[in-house]
């Protein structure tokens, strides 16, 4: 798998905000949330999803690996560790499983991190300095170094101590993370 990029998809929050499960919410194409997401991942990057196993869209299913955080609801840190034990590649993608349209910025932040040799990450930002680790390019071994030996708990900011270059896209990439976002998405669409 070295060379390749792979991509760990956060799936095991716990909604709390939304008040239900965000990620089964469906958006007007009729997938849901996460279905929406994982389809619009990269075609032929494999996928590390990490939460409790769900159906996702057939033309991704071949794709996707699931895999769980410890503890269970740990946190996106857990989620990540969870998620680099199943990941080979050099290049590895984080991306919350709440933003249907993560996918569409991954080829950009690669680009980013390829282009740059001096940083670890490519991370996006929405440009007023608020950089989102979570969603972000990673090279794989340096982000295995900087993950503390406990990870449940600890804010995901903190892998913004890694070298990084913080990357702008065309469009927001917006999350779910209550139903009002889910709202907005929806007469968006």
């Amino acid at each position: 798998m070295s060379g390749s990029v792979q991509v760990i998809v956060l799936a095991g929050g716990s909604s709390r905000r939304f008040g239900s499960d965000k990620l089964a919410a469906l958006l007007p194409d009729g997938r849901s949330v996460l279905g929406h997401c994982l389809a619009g991942m990269p075609s032929g990057w494999p996928l590390v999803v990490v939460g409790p196993s769900r159906v996702v869209p057939e033309a991704v299913a071949g794709r996707v690996s699931w895999v769980r955080e410890s503890p269970p609801g740990g946190g996106p840190l857990a989620g990540i560790a969870a998620g680099l034990e199943a990941v080979g590649s050099d290049v590895v993608c984080v991306v919350p499983g709440d933003a249907p349209r993560a996918g569409e910025v991954l080829a950009l932040l690669v680009a980013e991190l390829d282009g740059d040799v001096s940083v670890s990450a490519a991370v996006l930002s929405d440009g007023e300095g608020r950089a989102n680790p979570v969603l972000a390019a990673y090279r794989t071994d340096d982000l295995r170094r900087a993950l503390p030996d406990s990870t449940a708990g600890v804010p995901a900011r903190t892998l913004l101590s890694l070298p990084h270059v913080e990357v702008r896209a065309a469009f927001e990439v917006r999350d779910v993370d209550t139903p009002e976002d889910l709202d907005a998405m929806t007469r968006k669409s």
